[in-house]
């Protein structure tokens, strides 16, 4: 019995054009490239261009995924954007990038996860698409984190950097097994308890303010690789599929250390694992997109090929997509 599954048709990627290297931070707060290498594998990171905003950075990776996908701006009748960094405190900066791609139907809306953004984006967008009232949508992770950064805690503004990537959907009908194309089963946690550990000191309820961010790094650590695990072995469970199944393993590129522990503990082989950390540093929910966009753009995830996604943020929040390319 044919179900309705939805296929990934291609993505697409997009970074400012200011790099900011280790060194250039090391000469502004106490530092060293040493340092943040060893700690975190990354080595620079992009920062967006006074004047260029979320919604800027979402379009251009928005194209780039259409034209991966070889489709058109006005078949996509439904936009997700996952940012924790909007243009503004309303409207969604989805209907900017619909506005922008010359869109006039259709539905769009941001979705705020944190670092878990895109896969939560993902989810959600795959319900709608299995639901059957669109039929084909963009997903896409946009971050300007540069502007809630406080330069001066080295502790943060080393980790974090804008970026945006993006996918496009299509609901089609597949056989109905686990050998399907498509999205196969995702899973999704928060647990608010975890506020403190990270978040944003500010917002238009509470301080009239934007905010910085800030972070409890050891506990954050702490928590990340066993939450990580617990939705990726929900999906096993559910598909049936191991970890010696998977070709490609593509994290949430936020920290060097977690994504090793992270594939150590489910028994990932290093070799299947898409880093991309250290290029662009943790760019929350562009993070994926960005790392996936790679490995499909250099030839190494192909068509037919078992994707497994992971991701946490946050709140906390986190979350897991397996997907058959």
């Amino acid at each position: 019995m044919s179900v309705l599954r939805s296929v990934v048709l291609g993505c697409g990627s997009y970074l400012p054009e200011r790099v900011l290297s280790n060194q250039e931070l090391a000469a502004k707060v106490d530092t060293t490239d040493d340092w943040i290498v060893q700690r975190t594998g990354i080595r620079q990171r992009y920062i967006a261009a006074d004047g260029e905003v979320t919604s800027d950075l979402a379009i251009q990776a928005a194209k780039a995924a259409l034209a991966s996908a070889h489709v058109d701006a006005q078949s996509i009748d439904l936009i997700v954007l996952a940012t924790s960094t909007p243009d503004n405190t309303f409207p969604a900066s989805a209907v900017s990038v619909q506005a922008g791609l010359g869109i006039t139907r259709g539905a769009a809306f941001d979705l705020q996860a944190v670092c878990s953004g895109f896969v939560y984006g993902l989810s959600i967008t795959d319900a709608l698409l299995r639901a059957g009232g669109y039929k084909r949508a963009l997903v896409i992770g946009a971050e300007t984190f540069s502007r809630i950064l406080d330069w001066n805690d080295r502790t943060t503004c080393v980790l974090f950097g804008d970026g945006a990537g993006a996918v496009v959907m299509e609901a089609q009908q597949q056989p109905g097994t686990r050998d399907d194309r498509g999205v196969l089963t995702t899973h999704l946690r928060s647990d608010g308890r975890h506020k403190s550990k990270l978040y944003v000191d500010g917002g238009p309820s509470s301080t009239k303010t934007v905010g910085f961010l800030r972070m409890e790094g050891r506990a954050v650590f702490k928590h990340a690789v066993a939450m990580i695990t617990d939705v990726i072995e929900d999906a096993f469970r559910t598909t049936g599929y191991t970890a010696a199944d998977i070709n490609w393993f593509v994290p949430h590129q936020a920290n060097r250390r977690i994504i090793d522990d992270s594939a150590h503990k489910l028994g990932i082989a290093p070799e299947k694992v898409v880093i991309t950390v250290d290029q662009h540093g943790n760019t929350s929910a562009a993070s994926i997109p960005l790392a996936l966009n790679a490995a499909v753009k250099d030839g190494r995830i192909k068509k037919g090929d078992l994707v497994l996604l992971e991701a946490m943020g946050g709140g906390f929040t986190w979350g897991s997509a397996l997907i058959r390319w």
